[in-house]
Protein backbone atom coordinates (compact mmCIF):
# COMPACT_ATOMS: atom_id res chain seq x y z
CA UNK A 1 0.00 0.00 0.00
CA UNK A 2 1.44 3.32 -0.90
CA UNK A 3 1.70 6.76 1.46
CA UNK A 4 -0.91 9.01 -0.09
CA UNK A 5 0.57 12.56 1.31
CA UNK A 6 -1.30 15.69 1.48
CA UNK A 7 -0.34 19.15 1.51
CA UNK A 8 -1.24 22.06 3.12
CA UNK A 9 -0.36 24.90 0.58
CA UNK A 10 -0.20 28.93 0.53
CA UNK A 11 -0.38 30.57 -2.70
CA UNK A 12 0.37 34.63 -3.33
CA UNK A 13 -0.04 37.17 -5.85
CA UNK A 14 2.53 39.81 -6.54
CA UNK A 15 0.54 42.27 -4.37
CA UNK A 16 0.52 39.09 -1.62
CA UNK A 17 -3.04 38.46 -1.49
CA UNK A 18 -2.69 34.44 -0.19
CA UNK A 19 -4.86 32.15 -0.61
CA UNK A 20 -4.41 28.62 1.79
CA UNK A 21 -5.55 25.46 0.38
CA UNK A 22 -5.18 21.16 1.20
CA UNK A 23 -4.69 19.01 -1.99
CA UNK A 24 -3.05 15.77 -2.60
CA UNK A 25 -1.49 16.74 -5.74
CA UNK A 26 0.72 20.05 -5.09
CA UNK A 27 2.38 19.57 -8.49
CA UNK A 28 -0.94 19.46 -10.56
CA UNK A 29 -2.73 22.03 -8.05
CA UNK A 30 0.12 24.69 -8.70
CA UNK A 31 0.20 24.05 -12.13
CA UNK A 32 -3.93 24.65 -12.31
CA UNK A 33 -2.87 28.15 -9.95
CA UNK A 34 -0.31 29.09 -12.59
CA UNK A 35 -2.61 28.62 -15.69
CA UNK A 36 -5.53 30.56 -14.20
CA UNK A 37 -8.04 27.26 -14.49
CA UNK A 38 -9.24 27.93 -11.02
CA UNK A 39 -12.28 30.34 -10.91
CA UNK A 40 -12.67 32.46 -8.17
CA UNK A 41 -10.88 34.55 -5.74
CA UNK A 42 -7.37 33.20 -7.15
CA UNK A 43 -7.97 33.84 -10.35
CA UNK A 44 -9.63 36.99 -10.20
CA UNK A 45 -6.19 38.17 -8.17
CA UNK A 46 -3.73 36.45 -10.53
CA UNK A 47 -2.67 34.24 -6.76
CA UNK A 48 -0.22 31.64 -9.08
CA UNK A 49 3.40 32.22 -6.77
CA UNK A 50 3.42 28.68 -4.55
CA UNK A 51 5.37 30.48 -1.85
CA UNK A 52 5.09 27.38 1.24
CA UNK A 53 3.52 24.11 1.61
CA UNK A 54 3.86 21.38 4.42
CA UNK A 55 2.95 17.75 3.49
CA UNK A 56 0.73 15.30 5.43
CA UNK A 57 0.40 11.46 5.45
CA UNK A 58 -3.25 12.20 7.10
CA UNK A 59 -5.97 14.49 5.27
CA UNK A 60 -7.93 15.07 8.71
CA UNK A 61 -4.39 16.59 10.12
CA UNK A 62 -3.66 18.56 6.65
CA UNK A 63 -7.53 20.00 7.11
CA UNK A 64 -6.80 20.76 10.49
CA UNK A 65 -3.77 22.40 10.00
CA UNK A 66 -5.03 24.86 7.05
CA UNK A 67 -8.48 25.85 9.29
CA UNK A 68 -5.37 26.86 11.69
CA UNK A 69 -3.20 28.34 8.91
CA UNK A 70 -6.38 30.67 8.02
CA UNK A 71 -7.56 31.46 11.13
CA UNK A 72 -4.24 33.47 11.80
CA UNK A 73 -3.32 36.96 11.53
CA UNK A 74 -2.42 38.32 8.10
CA UNK A 75 1.15 39.03 9.99
CA UNK A 76 0.93 35.45 11.42
CA UNK A 77 0.86 33.92 8.08
CA UNK A 78 3.64 36.55 6.60
CA UNK A 79 6.12 35.44 9.16
CA UNK A 80 5.55 31.48 8.85
CA UNK A 81 6.29 31.92 4.63
CA UNK A 82 9.41 34.35 5.18
CA UNK A 83 10.72 31.47 7.61
CA UNK A 84 10.49 29.06 5.02
CA UNK A 85 11.12 31.06 1.79
CA UNK A 86 12.75 34.53 2.90
CA UNK A 87 12.97 35.66 -0.76
CA UNK A 88 9.48 34.57 -1.51
CA UNK A 89 10.78 32.54 -4.22
CA UNK A 90 8.02 30.74 -6.30
CA UNK A 91 8.43 26.98 -5.61
CA UNK A 92 7.04 25.88 -8.43
CA UNK A 93 8.39 28.57 -10.72
CA UNK A 94 9.50 26.19 -13.77
CA UNK A 95 7.19 23.18 -13.24
CA UNK A 96 5.24 22.14 -16.44
CA UNK A 97 8.01 23.48 -18.32
CA UNK A 98 9.53 20.94 -21.26
CA UNK A 99 12.94 20.90 -20.33
CA UNK A 100 16.22 19.95 -22.23
CA UNK A 101 17.82 16.60 -21.14
CA UNK A 102 21.94 17.59 -20.10
CA UNK A 103 22.88 14.13 -20.86
CA UNK A 104 26.40 13.62 -21.55
CA UNK A 105 27.70 12.62 -24.86
CA UNK A 106 29.66 9.46 -23.62
CA UNK A 107 26.30 8.36 -21.78
CA UNK A 108 23.60 8.87 -24.99
CA UNK A 109 22.41 5.50 -26.18
CA UNK A 110 20.93 7.13 -28.99
CA UNK A 111 23.62 6.41 -31.79
CA UNK A 112 24.74 3.21 -32.68
CA UNK A 113 28.31 1.57 -31.41
CA UNK A 114 31.16 2.96 -33.55
CA UNK A 115 29.66 6.57 -34.57
CA UNK A 116 31.91 9.51 -33.38
CA UNK A 117 35.28 10.01 -33.39
CA UNK A 118 36.56 8.45 -29.61
CA UNK A 119 34.06 5.48 -30.09
CA UNK A 120 35.31 2.52 -31.28
CA UNK A 121 33.31 0.05 -32.67
CA UNK A 122 33.29 -3.89 -30.89
CA UNK A 123 35.09 -5.11 -34.63
CA UNK A 124 37.72 -2.51 -34.13
CA UNK A 125 38.60 -3.20 -30.95
CA UNK A 126 39.13 -6.92 -31.78
CA UNK A 127 41.15 -6.31 -34.87
CA UNK A 128 43.31 -3.94 -32.18
CA UNK A 129 43.56 -6.52 -29.87
CA UNK A 130 44.93 -8.96 -32.74
CA UNK A 131 47.95 -7.29 -33.16
CA UNK A 132 49.41 -9.14 -29.76
CA UNK A 133 48.34 -6.49 -27.14
CA UNK A 134 45.09 -6.52 -25.19
CA UNK A 135 43.65 -3.18 -24.41
CA UNK A 136 43.12 -4.78 -20.62
CA UNK A 137 44.85 -8.26 -19.11
CA UNK A 138 42.80 -11.26 -18.17
CA UNK A 139 42.51 -11.58 -14.61
CA UNK A 140 44.01 -15.02 -15.14
CA UNK A 141 47.12 -13.57 -15.97
CA UNK A 142 49.82 -11.66 -13.07
CA UNK A 143 52.12 -9.33 -13.56
CA UNK A 144 55.73 -10.87 -13.37
CA UNK A 145 58.58 -9.12 -11.47
CA UNK A 146 62.24 -9.87 -12.88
Amino acid sequence: MSKRRYYVYIVASRSLNFYTGVTNNIYQRALQHKRGEIEGFTKRYNINRLVYYEVFQHIGNAIAREKQIKAWTRAKRLALIKSMNPAWQDLAESWGEKVELQIPPVARDDKPVGVGEDDKSLSARRKDAADGTPEVAPFHQKNKIA
